[in-house]
């Protein structure tokens, strides 16, 4: 079977075991990329509440996050942990948009997705995962991405090396499947999920939608 054909496979157990996911969680294109920074090494929920304390101070624009003081933002932000981190993360970012785009958004969202990712890569702190996700959920821009989720299920079904890099993984979705943003967007979903409930450091095979996949590709 092709990789395009077993990428679909994987796709619809995961659609039929778990629904629309509807990700990413967020009213607003800096509320998305908010969360990009934050959820770097913690789950959504501390996310949340860390988000929510920016969102009752109206701090979740351009010029609120600007304006706040370094050491205010990281006490705010101290849900989601490595909070002084985060904060100088968030920093470069706010300061990257303001400094090259006036403080739109939009007018960094409206480059060709080369410029975007490479820009966003230029900031210090934003990553190929993070980089990549702000650009598919914020952008809009035809985008996989590729995260810890990722990586252990595809190299646990035997569909990627274990020494495979960021981009090679990327390429494994990007060359054989539509480049779609929706389906990315409910792909990349999909896979968190499943990697949440089922595809951890110990996983929990046996009850996984996709525990009986090598034997309906093969």
């Amino acid at each position: 079977m092709k990789t395009s054909d077993i990428l679909l496979v994987i796709y619809n157990l995961l659609l039929s075991a778990f629904g629309h996911q509807n990700w990413w969680p967020a009213e607003t294109k800096t509320e998305m990329m908010v969360g990009a920074i934050l959820t770097q090494n913690t789950s959504w929920s501390n996310v949340e509440k860390a988000i929510q304390n920016l969102k009752e101070r109206d701090l979740l624009s351009i010029e609120g996050l600007n304006n706040t003081p370094l050491y205010l933002l990281s006490d705010y932000i101290k849900p989601a942990g490595y909070y002084n981190l985060k904060a100088k993360r968030l920093k470069n970012l706010i300061t990257y948009i303001n400094d090259r785009y006036n403080g739109d958004i939009e007018k960094l969202f409206s480059l060709d997705i080369n410029s975007i990712r490479e820009g966003l890569l230029s900031v210090n702190g934003v990553g190929m995962e993070t980089a990549d996700s702000i650009g598919l959920y914020g952008a809009g821009l035809p985008l996989f991405v590729i995260d810890t989720y990722t990586y252990r299920i595809l190299t646990r079904h035997g569909l990627a090396d274990e020494n495979a890099g960021y981009s090679d993984l990327q390429a494994i979705f990007m060359d054989n499947l539509p480049n779609e943003v929706e389906l990315f967007k409910e792909f990349h979903a999909l896979i968190v999920k499943t990697g949440k409930e089922f595809c951890r450091k110990k996983p929990l095979c046996s009850k996984c939608p996709l525990a009986n996949l090598n034997s309906d590709i093969y």
